[in-house]
């Protein structure tokens, strides 16, 4: 212990002789200068717009939390009831739209991201009778949504059946609750009421759809950020898939080309695909496709998976953050399906506030990394 005392005293007073003399203190003085000065040129949070997801309406707690952690973005739905707006506001019109902006402005948060946007159901997607009057009041909607100073819809081509999980409650890591699926437990299930559904019919729908809906977005300057389907199964219950490859989004995009037309690039969608999110990245972004990030990890394959911890899962998750930096992402971003920590409430699965603010002081962390490792470099 004496000797390791005396060898540590010893080096320290080297270093003071050397940082005196013009050695190895003179040598770490210039970068350190350095890298405070580049420090200064680093964007917060890489320039990207961190933002939360608030499906369940304003929970008071996760609102607090966020803004304590700087995270001032929402995503959510236009939901009249936010805004003490009764039933009968229609949500496609501008000033309920209006009502429910200044609401979240009233708590303090941005409302960035409009996910699941209203009058956008089975009928379009089906292509059963109304739909024309479901695609002119979404049309209706993109106008009043530019209006209140909202730029980006979050949609799905998911009909009748949506984001589905045969399980919400499996035990990961340190007892920590994960949504789950497995193909196995659904393959055999009944039809639904429409019956089956082909692919050819979602294919010709959407593409009606596009026609109808993207130069009205142009005019209005709203991009359209198509989500992955969540499972990427072929049917569920007799209801085909059709965005579960990369390959389908590239159709979809020359479907109606356009700055306009793009993808939310939800990683764990995605990387069950098969693909290598870094280079999807950076193949989306030359073309400037993503509108929206959902950054967040998995485990498994597309039939049989279950969404972890950020830190864990098959996606490299710092070569993921570098390439939305390289590509000069700056749209906006948030954590998606997060586990159920102790102590937090298991009624919204993927949606724990707990495991939320890991998640985004996780991503936070990826973001200042990427950011001065280029500077520096």
């Amino acid at each position: 212990m004496k000797d390791n005392r005396r060898s540590f005293i010893k080096k320290s007073a080297s270093l003071a002789a050397l940082s005196v003399s013009g050695g190895v203190g003179a040598a770490w003085a210039q970068p350190a200068e350095k890298n405070e000065m580049s420090v200064k040129e680093v964007a917060r949070d890489a320039g990207m717009q961190m933002c939360e997801a608030y499906f369940g309406g304003m929970h008071e707690q996760k609102i607090a939390l966020t803004k304590q952690m700087d995270v001032l973005g929402a995503v959510g739905g236009i939901n009249p009831r936010v805004a003490g707006l009764g039933a009968d506001a229609k949500p496609w019109e501008y000033d309920t739209i209006l009502a429910v902006k200044q609401a979240w402005d009233k708590v303090g948060l941005k409302l960035r991201v409009i996910e699941g946007p209203p009058s956008l159901g089975e009928k379009t997607k089906l292509g059963l009778e109304g739909r024309d009057e479901e695609i002119s009041n979404f049309i209706t909607f993109m106008k009043n949504l530019s209006k209140a100073g909202i730029d980006t819809i979050c949609y799905n081509w998911m009909p009748v059946i949506s984001w589905y999980r045969t399980q919400n409650d499996r035990p990961g890591r340190g007892g920590a609750l994960m949504t789950a699926f497995d193909n196995e437990k659904i393959k055999d299930l009944p039809l639904t009421s429409y019956g089956e559904v082909s692919k050819e019919t979602l294919w010709k729908n959407l593409e009606y759809f596009l026609k109808a809906v993207v130069p009205e977005a142009e005019k209005a300057n709203i991009k359209l950020a198509l989500h992955p389907d969540d499972p990427q199964v072929d049917s569920i219950r007799g209801i085909s898939r059709i965005m579960t490859t990369s390959a389908a989004f590239r159709r979809m995009l020359d479907i109606y080309p356009s700055p306009n037309n793009g993808v939310t690039l939800c990683q764990g969608n995605f990387a069950l695909m098969g693909e290598d999110i870094p280079a999807l990245i950076r193949d989306f972004g030359k073309r400037k496709k993503i509108h929206f990030v959902h950054f967040r990890n998995v485990k498994g394959g597309k039939f049989n998976f279950e969404e972890c911890f950020h830190d864990e899962g098959i996606i490299d998750m710092y070569q993921a953050m570098k390439a939305y930096y390289d590509i000069g992402f700056q749209g906006p971003i948030r954590p998606d399906h997060v586990p159920t920590m102790y102590g937090d409430s298991n009624d919204f699965p993927g949606y724990s506030t707990i495991g939320t603010l890991y998640a985004l002081g996780y991503i936070r962390g990826l973001m200042e990394a990427v950011s001065k490792a280029k500077i520096r470099a």
